[in-house]
């Protein structure tokens, strides 16, 4: 199997600028994030689920978002106001398989996100690793199907 283009790693610190946060879409969460984000919150978790999330047409979980598509959870003073708990969507970003499934989905994303191509090195394998868990939950296929088709 030939090398994936960002074999020589990527460069990614999050400048926490809320540009992934808003008007993006839908975040899903596992139950287990249900769990973490109304610790977090101090709330019981059938009021979590309640006031902050909706299924989703294929039986998932997401959060809801703001009127503005902003996330629930997105204020544009304070930034992310459960940073500390964000589903791993939101910490796996940008190493998504659909960003990561050319170059040029990579510098498409990186023309919105100002920590891409900026800060340490990310590894090879931590990129895959990363990817392959990266909470979008199959919204795109494997990274290997996706990054070197047929």
């Amino acid at each position: 199997m030939p090398s994936p283009w960002f074999a020589p790693g990527l460069d990614f610190e999050c400048t926490r600028c809320g540009r992934c946060c808003t008007g993006a879409g839908t975040v899903r969460v596992t139950q287990d994030e249900v769990d973490t984000l109304a610790r977090e919150l101090d709330l019981e978790r059938t009021t979590f689920l309640e006031r902050y999330t909706r299924t989703l047409p294929d039986g998932e979980l997401s959060l809801i978002d703001r009127a503005n598509d902003d996330c629930v959870f997105f204020d544009r003073e304070q930034g992310c106001t459960v940073y500390a708990a964000r589903p791993k969507q939101c910490r796996s970003w940008p190493f998504w398989r659909a960003n990561l499934a050319t170059r040029e989905h990579w510098d498409s994303a990186s023309s919105s996100c100002p920590g891409m191509n900026h800060g340490p090195r990310f590894e090879e394998e931590t990129i895959r690793r990363t990817a392959a868990d990266d909470g979008t939950s199959g919204i795109v296929p494997d990274l290997v199907e996706w990054t070197w088709p047929g």
